[in-house]
């Protein structure tokens, strides 16, 4: 039940224009701050997954391992995205409240 709330909120967020979404898009959000919770698919390659975990860690960016890349998709309506930074405080404790 949860799931489902996280994943609305998510969409919710997405369409208040509160997300980034790229990994391009993504790094440059962690590296200036304005990325509050970084949400990434659990079924990510190695590469992409160490790349933003690190700069999570090195910048204190909260970061979570969450459904398959098909799921957080499906949230936001896109297709093939794998990672989801929050860019607001608001969506990304209540998110965070949600995943536990």
């Amino acid at each position: 039940m949860n799931q489902n709330k996280y994943l609305n909120l998510i969409g919710l967020a997405f369409r208040a224009g509160k997300c980034s979404i790229g990994e391009d898009s993504i790094l440059k959000h962690i590296r200036s701050n304005r990325a509050k919770l970084v949400l990434i698919a659990n079924d990510v390659g190695p590469q992409t997954k160490k790349k933003l975990t690190d700069k999570c860690k090195s910048y204190n960016v909260p970061f979570a391992i969450v459904d398959d890349r098909d799921t957080l998709s499906n949230a936001i309506g896109k297709t093939h995205r794998v990672a989801i930074a929050i860019l607001d405080a608001g969506f990304a404790d209540k998110i965070r409240s949600l995943l536990g």
